[in-house]
């Protein structure tokens, strides 16, 4: 049994198809059938249900594409830690949130293409919930999000942090110098939904605090929130510095609420069996250059 004959099963077992898996293979479709049919006359087995217009593993082929997975994932790893870091060659999905992809995705990536010169990266921005299902699914490596998930199968490692203030278009309310939490929550706010894990933190603070807002707009999408803020359409919790530049050209108003937001921890995910030092360092260059206090970070 060889790492080819081990590829092209898993290949093709993921992708479903013999001409996509030597096309990830870089190879033709005839050396991929020629190292399954290997396999299956060195254990005398059918991996592949021949009745079927499709690449449909039998249920021994299942279990020979499961034996694959965690059999290359250890040869990766090992590569990884006895290879130089130029040398190695691997996909890293990694997936994050709006606010990460609007502030200092660019730079995270520039540093792992800088480290890493020969590793794909394939980048997913999607909601908090999602990319945390995405995972556990094994659709993604790692990923960046707000803190509001306590599960064992994921480990995480704090990355940064984001403070948030209360904002609205300037005269929907009356200038004050202290608004209290309560009082605030009797006007229309606009919140980030329950796939959202700023949404999820923020909702969890204010029921602690037994305010519940007599109206509400749900948004899962950070743009539009900001566009229906600026738009006057409410008051929302959005991030503080990165927001000042519109705070400066008084599209908002950042209202001072009492008690204030507390800050969202944001931390990089991945699964647990998953120890690779390459996914170690890329959480240690997001660590390194996690910056939410600008927009649209160009790569140094």
């Amino acid at each position: 049994m060889t790492f080819k004959q081990l590829e092209a099963l898993y290949w093709i077992g993921e992708l479903g198809s013999f001409a996509l898996a030597a096309n990830k293979l870089h190879t033709s479709q005839s050396a991929v059938s020629k190292r399954v049919h290997e396999l299956e006359t060195a254990f005398d087995i059918e991996l592949f249900d021949r009745s079927q217009r499709t690449a449909r593993l039998t249920d021994k082929g299942e279990e020979m594409f499961m034996l694959a997975k965690k059999l290359l994932e250890q040869r990766n790893a090992a590569v990884e830690q006895f290879s130089r870091v130029d040398v190695i060659e691997r996909r890293v999905r990694i997936g994050v949130t709006e606010l990460t992809a609007m502030t200092w995705l660019p730079r995270w990536v520039e540093l792992i293409q800088q480290h890493y010169p020969k590793v794909t990266l394939e980048p997913d921005v999607d909601s908090s919930v999602n990319l945390r299902e995405k995972v556990l699914s094994d659709e993604l490596d790692l990923i960046i999000v707000p803190d509001a998930f306590a599960d064992t199968r994921i480990p995480s490692k704090p990355v940064g942090r984001v403070e948030s203030a209360w904002m609205c278009k300037p005269g929907l309310v009356a200038p004050r110098r202290s608004i209290r939490l309560h009082e605030l929550a009797a006007r229309r706010l606009l919140l980030q939904g329950s796939k959202s894990g700023t949404g999820l933190l923020y909702d969890s603070w204010m029921k602690e605090l037994g305010v519940a807002p007599a109206d509400s707009i749900v948004v899962h999408n950070l743009v539009a929130l900001i566009g229906l803020t600026v738009s006057g359409l409410g008051v929302s919790y959005l991030p503080k510095q990165a927001l000042g530049p519109m705070v400066a050209d008084g599209l908002l108003l950042r209202l001072d609420v009492t008690p204030a937001l507390p800050p969202v921890t944001y931390v990089a995910m991945y699964k647990g069996e998953h120890r690779s030092a390459l996914l170690a360092s890329v959480v240690m260059l997001a660590q390194e250059c996690c910056d939410f206090t600008r927009m649209f970070q160009a790569a140094a």
